[in-house]
């Protein structure tokens, strides 16, 4: 019963503080915007231009933010966003090891706060206390709740950190707005040109892959193509992108090295010869050898990969919303061209539920070093506020952006998209310049490389009931129902208007993980150490295996994998893992016993 046992447990300092009203921030404006948005530029308690060190484990941009997301900072908040990527400065621990060795993470710190990190940091003394700061913040306010069980996750009275994508509703019901987040996405037409073949399993997809890349060698700039592009950013313990495989079978990572299937009914080892990881290892390796993977997967960024996509490149996503968010653009759609989702008859392809007290493997905390800790929490305050959450905006669909420049509400109600909106949500457009009195550049580059989503990507702003998520608008179904979909829905025999997700669950093919609070207690110093060396070892053999010369090499590397991780006490770690695993099974049936 730990979900609601942590609903139960009492911060008397957070309740105490949101009562008291101890101190001035975050006032409230219809409880909509936050003081902070009410500021004059540069004026009112913000003074002082600030330059904020950024730590964000989810970020795949290094620098300061720029554009239009950096002007609406610099007026409200009188500062800027220097982003700290570990996902740039080349993946791992060790930038988070060096800044935390020398006592300042970063005033802002995003990350996850379960398996002992929002723990380690409050001992640490790297994270601020918050509870005196979000006294009036009416914004976070609506989820005392989801704050309270994070930070209780610190072992110690405090408010700590808010966690992210809390969202409101039947946990049981899938968060996406699309497509499962893990599902097989086809370049669509060029699976049209080869005759949609079907596919009973994973491996049918290389046969597949073949005939489309001899059906299509080129991109449109006339580059050669390849069905399967990798890259290192996301990488940690695993080899990331092969989990993107092994979720088509609705599997995860749960606990360290534990793949648990989110339907509670199958826990195993990553090393197992058979486990899904390895099935997907061995996949990728067979398709490599058949020259279906970019040679450049071993050192590209995911910038790069995601211009590969925008050029048609690469013929087969990881996630729907990669292939379609960089290449489904209003002209490639009307002729035809984009990605879709598409059904491989073994899979149970992985989505998730909602988190009503949102998810602790990435949340956002102040640092014990900030210089105005109360400016950052009138920041995070307006991140959840309706134009905090619009403003999040994303290039590859979530978040609706500016009220104003992307979208406007109509006379009937409803929102819809402006021309601007058009040309960055519909037409895609990387070069869409944004005007002066935005903050000018691209809208692409302008767009927040905080890559952090406050709420589930199917909340709604409860003042107007309009989704955040303007893919759900019925102005942007409409301007986006094209030749793509209409052939994707005839060759199912579905409606226009059914979405993957709708469909796929309809055949029992998607498998929705329920959401929860669950988080992963914590490691002993010993079993750390032991992870972590073995994630070493892991990650190296991965890559390696996936690019193996031979069967024989395949095998070697396996064995050797195996073999080095059992003698640093991979077994005791494992065994750990499991009992967590299946914890987190009792907690998924919890919910779905509480949403009936």
């Amino acid at each position: 019963m730990r979900r609601k046992s942590l609903k139960r447990v009492t911060s008397i300092a957070l309740v105490g503080a949101m009562t008291a009203s101890l101190l001035a921030g975050c006032g409230s404006d219809g409880g909509s915007k936050s003081a902070s948005a009410k500021s004059s530029a540069h004026g009112g308690p913000y003074e002082d231009f600030l330059t904020i060190d950024v730590y964000d484990s989810q970020a795949n941009f290094q620098g300061i933010q720029s554009g239009w997301f950096a002007k609406v900072v610099k007026d409200k908040f009188n500062m800027e966003l220097n982003i700290i990527a570990p996902n740039v400065a080349g993946g791992g621990d060790t930038l988070y090891q060096t800044r935390s060795a020398n006592g300042n993470l970063g005033d802002l710190i995003l990350i996850n706060a379960d398996q002992n990190k929002l723990k380690d940091l409050v001992e640490a003394d790297l994270v601020y206390d918050m509870t005196d700061l979000i006294t009036d913040c009416d914004n976070l306010k609506q989820y005392s709740d989801a704050i309270e069980a994070c930070s209780a996750l610190a072992g110690k009275e405090g408010t700590w950190a808010v966690p992210s994508e809390i969202t409101a509703g039947d946990p049981t019901d899938p968060s996406e707005a699309t497509d499962p987040t893990n599902a097989p996405s086809l370049r669509w037409d060029v699976y049209k040109q080869i005759g949609y073949p079907e596919m009973s399993t994973l491996e049918d997809l290389l046969e597949v892959g073949k005939q489309m890349q001899e059906a299509n060698p080129t991109s449109d700039s006339g580059k050669q193509t390849y069905m399967f592009s990798w890259f290192k950013d996301w990488d940690g313990a695993v080899m990331q992108n092969a989990t993107g495989i092994a979720a088509l079978y609705g599997y995860r990572f749960i606990s360290g090295f534990a793949l648990g299937k989110s339907d509670g009914t199958d826990v195993q080892s990553a090393l197992d010869d058979d486990s899904a990881y390895v099935r997907a290892l061995r996949f990728m390796y067979e398709a490599n050898k058949a020259g279906l993977v970019d040679p450049e997967s071993t050192t590209q960024n995911f910038d790069t990969l995601a211009s590969k996509y925008t050029d048609g490149q690469v013929l087969y996503s990881l996630w729907p919303w990669l292939g379609a968010g960089y290449y489904n653009t209003t002209e490639n759609m009307e002729a035809g061209k984009g990605f879709q989702s598409a059904v491989i008859d073994d899979m149970q392809c992985l989505g998730y539920g909602g988190s009503p007290q949102g998810k602790m493997t990435n949340t956002i905390m102040i640092g014990s070093k900030a210089q105005d800790p109360q400016r950052l929490a009138d920041f995070i305050d307006w991140l959840y506020s309706p134009e905090g959450i619009e403003m999040s905006a994303t290039q590859t669909g979530g978040a609706c952006g500016p009220e104003g420049l992307t979208w406007e509400m109509g006379d009937d109600g409803q929102p819809k998209l402006t021309d601007f909106g058009v040309k960055a949500f519909v037409d895609i457009d990387d070069s869409l310049q944004v005007p002066d009195e935005w903050g000018g550049g691209t809208w692409k580059d302008g767009i927040s490389a905080l890559n952090y989503k406050a709420v589930g990507m199917t909340a709604k702003n409860q003042e107007t009931g309009m989704c955040y998520n303007y893919q759900t608008w019925p102005d942007y179904i409409e301007r986006t129902t094209s030749a793509l979909k209409e052939d994707w829905a005839d060759h199912y025999g579905v409606s226009i208007d059914t979405t993957a997700i709708e469909y796929l669950d309809s055949i029992g093919k998607a498998l929705t993980e329920p959401g929860t609070n669950y988080a992963v207690p914590d490691y002993t110093t010993d079993m750390q150490t032991i992870k972590e060396q073995c994630g070493q070892v892991i990650l190296e053999k991965s890559w390696q295996m996936a690019f193996a010369s031979s069967d024989e090499e395949f095998n070697s590397l396996l064995k050797e994998m195996q073999d080095t991780c059992k003698g640093l006490g991979y077994d005791d770690v494992y065994e750990v893992d499991k009992a967590n695993c299946e914890a987190q099974f009792a907690a998924f049936q919890e919910s779905i016993d509480s949403a009936k």
